[in-house]
């Protein structure tokens, strides 16, 4: 006899739609007459394995959507990276709660969860359908056009990038922003996407796609410099050397490392401020200055794509759909049609669990430093509706008097 439970849950890094598509799982799994209970695991899997469930069921449509509007993961989220025996564990709770249904929002590593339950569950002959539901700030989820989370993110970057032009230009100097990105480009090259006028910055960009070379860096920063009068640099925070060695662990006298093991890029402010120091030191340019967006990009509040959160709502949806009327598990994916319009489809787990996306060389110009028109029509409708924009003045020079 069908228990009609069902278990969803988010994982790794918070995203500005991540709540739509936990709502869109709710209110979809609602409309279902078989489904008794829709519960949620607080902070992703390690919720799982210590039985922190909260019941769904019982809340209210109008404060699901008041949520839904919400960023940031509101079951809490995990940067737990679960092993063959930590999926072992998880099967064994669902199991034991009856859980029919497994649906995790989250990334690459959150679909390599997916599929290794899934696995269990198949071994162990139970009935338990595993769907994973797409989301990272990063875009780098392979079979999928774009990954929600990513759209709005891009618009914080571009936006922030084009204040960060208006600044840089009303007092000239050097300004480098460092994006996050470890592998994947996609969201530091949406800082192009704040250009308007043919001098305005980034007038570099650095993606982790093409090697960093420091001494190519600094004539590129000087050749602009000259040019310019100012330079605004954008930096994916994963840039490396030829032999893949990341340029924040080269420059830097110490080093922090993550729970797995990885040079510690996001948050620290590290590589910004080295490389602000090295453009000071060998390129003798006085104003320079660096920021590090961090979790700013991930979940600020009133910096939402509007198509962002309209898809994150759909893979929810659609997630549930896929679960009740299909015969498999998954991965939900994003596909393009049209100029723009969405579709939907359902990947095998095994193409997208534990892979990564990274910038087609499409999309990055020849310089390896700017990106390519195929790129901005790409990004351009994700961002949404009501981009702000930004004007100059038209000035009538006077003619001089005492300095002739």
């Amino acid at each position: 006899m069908s228990s009609g439970k069902i278990l969803v849950a988010q994982g790794g890094g918070p995203t500005a739609v991540i709540n739509q598509s936990l709502v869109g799982v709710v209110l979809e799994a609602r409309r279902f007459r078989h489904v008794t209970r829709v519960y949620g695991a607080l902070h992703g899997v390690r919720g799982i394995v210590n039985e922190d469930f909260v019941d769904l069921t019982q809340e209210t449509s109008h404060n699901l959507e008041l949520v839904a509007a919400t960023p940031s993961s509101a079951l809490g989220s995990t940067r737990d990276k679960p092993d063959e025996q930590y999926c072992e564990r998880i099967f064994e709770v669902l199991r034991a709660h009856e859980i029919e249904h497994f649906f995790y929002i989250g990334g690459n590593d959150s679909s390599d969860t997916v599929r290794i339950v899934s696995q269990r569950a198949r071994a162990a002959g139970y009935p338990l359908r595993c769907i994973h539901i797409p989301k990272t700030i990063d875009n780098d989820l392979v079979g999928n056009d774009h990954t929600p989370g990513f759209p709005s993110a891009a618009r914080f970057v571009a936006q922030a990038f084009a204040g960060a032009n208006l600044d840089n230009a009303s007092l000239p100097g050097v300004y480098v922003g460092v994006v996050m990105g470890r592998h994947a480009g996609f969201l530091t090259a949406a800082s192009a996407l704040g250009k308007k006028f043919a001098d305005d910055g980034p007038h570099l960009i650095y993606l982790p796609e093409r090697v960093f070379e420091l001494e190519r860096f600094l004539a590129d920063v000087k050749a602009m410099y000259e040019k310019h009068g100012r330079c605004v640099i954008a930096v994916s925070e994963g840039i490396h050397d030829a032999s893949g060695e990341p340029i924040a662990s080269l420059l830097a006298k110490e080093v922090e490392r993550d729970a797995h093991g990885n040079v510690q890029l996001s948050g620290t402010g590290a590589l910004a401020d080295l490389l602000c120091d090295e453009i000071k030191d060998k390129l003798g340019i006085k104003r320079v200055r660096g920021d590090t967006f961090g979790y700013l990009q991930r979940s600020f509040i009133g910096c939402v794509s509007d198509v962002d959160q309209r898809e994150a709502r759909e893979v929810g949806e659609k997630a549930v759909q896929f679960a009740m009327w299909g015969d498999r598990d998954g991965s939900v994916a994003i596909k393009r049609t049209g100029f723009y319009s969405a579709d939907y489809e359902l990947l095998p787990l095994e193409a997208v669990a534990g892979k990564t996306r990274t910038m087609e060389d499409e999309f990055i110009a020849a310089s390896g430093t700017d990106v390519t028109d195929a790129f901005r029509m790409y990004l351009r409708p994700l961002l949404g509706s009501g981009m702000p924009d930004a004007f100059r003045l038209r000035p009538a020079p006077v003619a001089k008097i005492l300095n002739r």
